[in-house]
């Protein structure tokens, strides 16, 4: 065949596309090269992002809503500025935070955010220490709207924070949520303060309505060596604090990472938080099942190692006092904890099983056969027994009563022998083995 004269022409053609191609694809490689030497220049030499505090989402109940005036028929926070103090575990240099719209149906729209260091470091105060408030921005700008169902991370601010520490966060919404389902942690056993008219700024809320709740916020990050690791708890009321102090931080995770932070070896972990009360591994309750939750609330928080999982009492206590019932439900406990430790341990996160705590006596849900009772001993059981969990921590053992394994020792319980006091959540920090959490691989 006779070559075409078209030929030379439609060789250059290709040539220059070919030529352009690789120009844009170059410079798309050096920005995107550019775009993550700036992003490891922003985390630091030998630093990176860590969970220090988390709260975990809730839909706010129709109770646990905050006050008249700040809910109305169909809105609530409506020119409103919430003011509300967290503990945060470990520290460093810089943080961010993240607001949760997991359970709204319209958008969340924050006007403005603040951060300061409450007044005397305490918990649950609507003052803050002179001259230590900053603002807090979102791509720059100090109002955000969070989308229905998502959440939305803060610009990085250099902020010091000390392990063991409070932090005040202060947000102020002008149009508020055009809905009541409203995202909160109704368990704060911490106070927090509503005031109408934005007073982020404010270095004191004087005459603002105290009310033991946090709301919106779900989760403070810092800026850590990369030592740094986390802790997550996945529990009940029992690891959300009922029966603590308020403004106390002397739920059982709270003491427990106080024992971690005397320790040089262990000085570095932060411990997060994420129970909520009526919990279930396998059914919805105060916020969604345990299977649903965990990829929200462990595995995609920022450094965690380790995954304690201290729940299935709640699971045992509303199903059927029967036999039938009781062998069902704990072979379905039993296969959700099987798949907590699968996904976990896809993640490299080593996963620890804590026995379930005695409930003789409680009139919520001993009952006269002791039904619940044999199906709580055959849960234990299997969380005993090696090659399950990566280890066991056996909190069954540290606080029930020697003379009546089925109930709680007297002194330790909150009145109700199903929640533990002070004392008894101190017992329980107690029995958690330090040597489990030294090492990360």
């Amino acid at each position: 065949m006779k070559p075409s004269s078209r030929t030379p022409f439609a060789t250059v053609l290709s040539t220059c596309v070919l030529v352009l191609a690789l120009v844009v694809t170059a410079s798309a490689l050096t920005a995107l090269v550019t775009r993550t030497a700036s992003a490891t220049a922003a985390a630091g030499p030998g630093r990176h992002w860590v969970n220090t505090w988390t709260g975990m989402p809730q839909l706010t109940e129709p109770a646990n809503l905050p006050p008249a005036p700040y809910t109305g028929e169909k809105s609530v926070l409506v020119d409103t500025t919430l003011r509300q103090t967290v503990r945060v575990t470990v520290g460093g240099p810089r943080m961010r935070l993240r607001f949760s719209n997991a359970y709204g149906d319209t958008p969340l729209p924050l006007t403005a955010v603040t951060v300061a260091l409450p007044r005397d470091g305490r918990a649950g105060v609507g003052a803050v220490e002179p001259g230590s408030l900053r603002r807090v921005t979102f791509a720059g700008r100090d109002a955000v709207t969070v989308p229905v169902g998502a959440q939305m991370v803060s610009d990085p601010l250099d902020f010091g924070l000390r392990a063991g520490s409070e932090l005040t966060v202060t947000a102020y919404t002008a149009r508020g949520q055009a809905s009541l389902a409203l995202t909160s942690h109704p368990g704060s056993r911490t106070t927090s303060y509503l005031a109408h008219g934005d007073h982020t700024r404010d270095a004191d809320l004087t005459g603002a309505t105290a009310v033991d709740h946090w709301y919106l916020l779900s989760d403070v990050e810092v800026l850590a060596p990369a030592r740094s690791r986390a802790v997550a708890v996945v529990g009940d009321s029992l690891t959300d604090g009922r029966g603590s102090t308020t403004n106390g931080n002397d739920r059982w995770p709270d003491r427990f990472y106080d024992r971690l932070r005397s320790h040089p070896a262990t000085a570095g972990i932060a411990v997060l938080n994420q129970a909520a009360g009526g919990n279930r591994v396998l059914d919805d309750g105060l916020g969604p099942n345990v299977l649903a939750r965990l990829d929200r609330d462990v595995l995609s928080r920022s450094g965690v190692a380790w995954l304690i999982v201290f729940e299935g009492v709640n699971d045992l206590g509303t199903a059927d006092a029967t036999p039938a019932a009781q062998r069902a439900v704990t072979d379905d406990l039993i296969a959700g904890y099987r798949q907590i430790v699968v996904r976990a341990h896809a993640q490299g996160i080593r996963v620890y099983g804590a026995t379930l705590t005695p409930f003789g006596g409680s009139t919520l849900y001993d009952d006269p056969a002791k039904e619940r009772e044999a199906g709580r001993q055959r849960v234990n059981a299997w969380i005993r027994a090696p090659g399950h969990f990566d280890a066991v921590i056996d909190f069954d053992r540290a606080v029930r009563d020697p003379a009546d394994p089925g109930r709680l020792l007297p002194a330790l319980h909150a009145g109700d022998w199903l929640h533990l006091n002070p004392e008894g959540y101190r017992v329980l920090a107690a029995a958690v083995p330090e040597g489990l959490f030294r090492h990360t691989s």
